[in-house]
């Protein structure tokens, strides 16, 4: 035997050698699939994971986003009354004050139906109460009150109150042919009717 062939014993150890390598290739191959396979998995649970923590953030926030308008409803609803309240506080703030004045010019106004006398002293009298009426009724123009005063009108009961019919042959029926008292509004709300005499057709 050769000094450069090698042994028998030294062949076999070589081919052991080699199977060993090979063994250990597919070892490390198949260990490297599998942490492929390990962080593929991980990798699709950290998505799935994902997706489902962006799905309980867009509910929530789709919740938020309605309690936003919610809110913002109340809100607007809020600003709406209160602006209706203070506009018909402006608008019906002297509706009180106005009621008590009008028993003051209805005692003014028949002060002067009863003043027929030519009595100079009741004469004056009754130029005095016409003249404080007429200034009554420019402060009254001045707030938007207006009196009701339907003569010859058709009656409406949301405006008059029917003291009592009478037959009538001058005017249409359910007109108003006299009133006893007039009435009055506060920018266009009543605050007191007109009490009167209502035409129903004649025998």
């Amino acid at each position: 035997m050769s000094k450069d062939q090698p042994s028998p014993e030294s062949q076999l150890d070589i081919e052991l050698d080699e199977d060993v390598v090979e063994q250990a290739a597919e070892l490390d191959n198949e260990e490297a699939e599998v942490v492929e396979e390990l962080e593929a998995a991980e990798a699709e649970l950290s998505v799935e994971e994902l997706q489902k923590q962006l799905a309980k953030a867009e509910n929530k926030a789709t919740e938020n986003w309605d309690k936003v308008l919610r809110i913002q409803a109340e809100m607007d609803n809020l600003k709406r009354r209160t602006q209706k309240d203070l506009d018909s506080a402006h608008k019906y703030g002297l509706e009180k004050f106005a009621k008590e004045l009008l028993g003051v010019i209805d005692s003014l106004e028949l002060g002067i139906q009863a003043a027929t006398s030519d009595v100079p002293e009741v004469v004056k009298l009754k130029e005095g109460s016409e003249l404080t009426v007429k200034q009554f009724e420019a402060v009254f123009a001045k707030f938007n009150i207006e009196a009701i005063d339907p003569v010859g009108q058709p009656f409406a009961p949301e405006f008059h109150q029917a003291m009592t019919m009478v037959p009538s042959a001058d005017a249409e029926p359910n007109t108003v042919v006299n009133v006893f008292q007039k009435g009055y509004v506060l920018n266009g709300r009543l605050i007191r009717p007109a009490m009167v005499v209502v035409a129903q057709a004649s025998a």
